[in-house]
């Protein structure tokens, strides 16, 4: 009772303070009809606020998601389902669940009747321009009476969780490269062109599978041989996103940083949809992510490893490019390299120009940060520092996108395998041999 009478409304609390003031006129005047009139007007909310007070329903609810992972500046839905497992019927409800701000406002709905045993549904609709993890709920119901005298909140505890992953970006299909290898017992395979005699194989070990055992090699060298054990080949990335706070300019969803991301998601889902195994680093070294198709490609969400890594990564005090180096040295720099690059001093810039070896392919994309809105406290890089360091790595054998702001990717993107067309079948090859 003592939550009741605390939640009185607005209105309910003028009907007691107006009772007051009538029952102290009626007792100064002694007029029995304002003693009646009075009683009345304290009557009605005390008795709302009982009636509230006793209510016992048993309601349970379930939050729905249109899907659970969701672009930035696309919206979703969010269905909510209300169910009164009690014998009573509900009075009237009034339905809010929590959302951050940054999802839109609180959604609110009025239910006037649940009967024993009913279920109501609700939807509404979320929609996020910037990315991130976001938590929906708890849902809460505020109980009232008919008269609007008083209201009691209840809420339940279940939570879910929406993540709003950078844009996608569809890109076109260009001839890249990239270092094919397998899980197998080899690193390297020959091209079979002789049939079953150019199989891989090595002498029998205790334990090994029978059905395994090559009988023509066996009885060519006079000892037992096996199969290797073989898995299917696959090309390889390497996939580093600068995110040095002093290598980006603007602020919000229109920077630099956030295009940066943004190219990430869709050069890394793109590389994965076309069979490649891609690996995420930031400039710190992290591995952010990693994401690859097993040999059916089924049983795991591939793309959304990469995307739930990118949809909270935010900018680095870092000030370098050295712990991506040492951790691209320490993979092996093997196979395909595409870096997304914010400004660059010389430095650094000789400093990748180093990670390219041999017939190693390497993309730069690289932000002229100078064309987006500056921010304050943080570093200009000219265009003729970009200018130069492109041209140096061009020099070195990158393949080079330059950005500007405003540039969409995959109009870029048709340059990637303009310079190694011709040669990414004979590199695909090689890989093999």
């Amino acid at each position: 009772m003592r939550d009741a009478l605390q939640g009185l409304t607005t209105r309910g609390r003028s009907f007691v303070a107006a009772g007051l003031a009538v029952l102290v006129a009626a007792v100064a005047t002694s007029q029995k009809d304002l003693m009646r009139v009075a009683i009345l007007l304290l009557a009605l909310p005390l008795v709302s606020a009982l009636v509230v007070a006793r209510t016992r329903y048993r309601l349970s609810s379930q939050r729905r998601l249109g899907s659970g992972r969701t672009a930035a500046g696309q919206e979703t839905s969010v269905t909510l389902r209300l169910e009164n497992i009690s014998r009573l019927p509900t009075g009237l409800l009034l339905v809010e669940d929590k959302v951050p701000y940054v999802l839109g406002s609180r959604p609110r709905f009025v239910l006037d009747r649940v009967e024993p045993r009913g279920r109501r549904e609700v939807t509404y609709a979320v929609r996020s321009d910037v990315r991130g993890r976001y938590s929906l709920g708890p849902l809460s119901i505020r109980l009232t009476d008919p008269f609007g005298m008083c209201e009691l909140q209840r809420s339940f505890s279940a939570r879910d969780t929406l993540v709003v992953t950078p844009p996608v970006q569809q890109l076109p299909v260009v001839a890249l490269s990239g270092e094919w290898t397998g899980s197998g017992e080899s690193r390297s395979r020959s091209l079979a062109s002789a049939g079953e005699d150019d199989a891989g194989i090595r002498e029998y070990r205790q334990g090994d599978d029978l059905r395994r055992v090559h009988w023509r090699s066996t009885a060519r060298l006079d000892k037992v041989m096996v199969r290797r054990e073989e898995q299917p080949w696959q090309a390889r990335c390497t996939l580093l996103l600068d995110s040095r706070s002093t290598a980006h300019a603007g602020e919000g969803p229109g920077s630099s940083f956030e295009w940066a991301v943004a190219a990430a998601a869709s050069v890394g889902v793109h590389l994965v949809r076309h069979g490649y195994h891609v690996r995420l680093l930031t400039d710190t070294g992290a591995n952010v992510a990693s994401a690859a198709h097993d040999a059916s490609g089924v049983g795991s969400d591939y793309e959304g490893s990469l995307l739930d890594a990118l949809a909270v990564l935010q900018l680095s005090a870092n000030t370098s490019l050295r712990d991506a180096s040492a951790a691209l040295r320490r993979g092996g720099g093997e196979g395909l390299l595409v870096a997304v690059l914010g400004g660059l001093d010389l430095e650094e810039t000789r400093l990748l120009a180093r990670l390219r070896h041999g017939s190693t392919a390497a993309i730069a994309v690289v932000l002229d940060t100078g064309t987006w809105n500056l921010t304050p406290g943080r570093s200009r890089v000219t265009t003729a520092e970009v200018d130069g360091a492109s041209e140096l790595l061009r020099a070195s054998g990158w393949r080079v996108l330059r950005v500007r702001a405003g540039d969409a990717l995959p109009d870029l993107w048709q340059d990637a395998g303009r310079h190694g067309s011709a040669s990414a079948r004979t590199m695909a090859v090689s890989g093999l041999s």
